[in-house]
């Protein structure tokens, strides 16, 4: 474990570059903090570019809730959000918290206050669950529980509900269908709801037929089985699938073990494998290919993405 102390706190997208490593191991770190409750949160460690303490804030007219005002970080004007706010643990009156994260995911760059900053942890994938019984509003904003040594229980942000929440969801406009898109079969794995929506937003108007998944477990399960009917029944299970398309972020199997699987499994050869990741970072790029992607799309642009499968998909489809 690393503490973060005052002098850490600025050196902390230094130590995150040290561990691109943990691609494929099927582990990841997370900044625990809290806010200002008997809860301990997370967020993923690549997400965030430093923490340092709570600067000031210029207010601004007409800022969606939860969102404080702006700072300039190195010439660049950001939204600040206190996540106390947005997951309604906070009081009228309440302080904004002593320190800041500086996010980045989404090509979007984002203040978190926070009350204080604890340590780094790491983790394997699969104790990070799925959590049961969603039904607080601060847990509309969780997408996966893990525990700690002592018992204690973590709950891991779902950010891309917290920003498209704060800041709306971005808007899909007009794709062309692909094709025949109507014989192409995409399969998708995402553990937030939001971006699962989107996805198939942009499959549904390329014309293409899709099924998903919730996490990278369940997505290898669900694929080990189509690929062991389609050898019962003698044929190629390409025949049903075109294209995966893999969260880098998920419980119980990330999309970096998830690829390694899919590559090292000679029943999915020649079905191309895309990532679409919040994590939109060069390392998390150089990540992604280490493992074997055909193709890395940062969440979420529709045009983008849609043009980065189209290629993809026509080539499936002549095949």
């Amino acid at each position: 474990m690393l503490s973060l102390d005052q002098k850490e706190d600025t050196a902390l997208l230094d130590s995150v570059d040290g561990r691109t490593m943990l691609a494929g191991s099927n582990r990841m770190e997370i900044l625990l903090f809290s806010l200002g409750t008997s809860e301990t949160f997370g967020i993923n460690v690549f997400k965030v570019r430093e923490v340092s303490k709570t600067p000031f804030i210029t207010k601004a007219p007409n800022m969606p809730r939860g969102v404080e005002g702006l700072i300039s970080l190195r010439g660049n004007v950001i939204p600040v959000l206190s996540l106390a706010k947005i997951l309604g643990l906070s009081a009228p009156g309440d302080a904004l918290g002593g320190s800041m994260m500086v996010t980045e995911y989404s090509k979007r760059t984002l203040g978190f206050l926070v009350k204080e900053v604890d340590r780094i942890i790491r983790v394997e994938w699969d104790k990070v669950r799925t959590p049961d019984n969603v039904s607080s509003n601060s847990q509309n904003y969780i997408t996966a529980i893990t525990e700690l040594a002592d018992g204690k229980l973590v709950s891991i942000l779902d950010v891309e509900t917290i920003l498209a929440n704060t800041f709306g969801e971005a808007i899909v406009g007009n794709i062309s269908p692909l094709h025949g898109g109507d014989d192409v079969n995409v399969f998708f794995v995402d553990d937030s709801a939001v971006a699962r929506r989107k996805i198939a937003e942009v499959l549904d108007k390329l014309g293409v037929r899709h099924k998903h998944a919730q996490n990278g477990l369940e997505a290898w399960t669900r694929l080990e089985g189509m690929a062991a009917h389609a050898q019962q029944m003698g044929h190629h299970v390409g025949d049903e699938i075109d294209l995966i398309m893999v969260d880098a972020e998920m419980p119980e199997m990330d999309g970096y073990v998830l690829t390694r699987n899919i590559k090292n499994d000679s029943r999915f050869d020649g079905i191309p494998v895309v990532m679409h990741s919040s994590l939109s970072s060069e390392a998390n790029r150089a990540m992604g290919k280490r493992v074997g992607v055909d193709s890395y799309v940062a969440k979420f642009d529709a045009d983008v993405l849609a043009e980065t499968l189209r290629p993809l998909l026509q080539r499936a489809r002549q095949a």
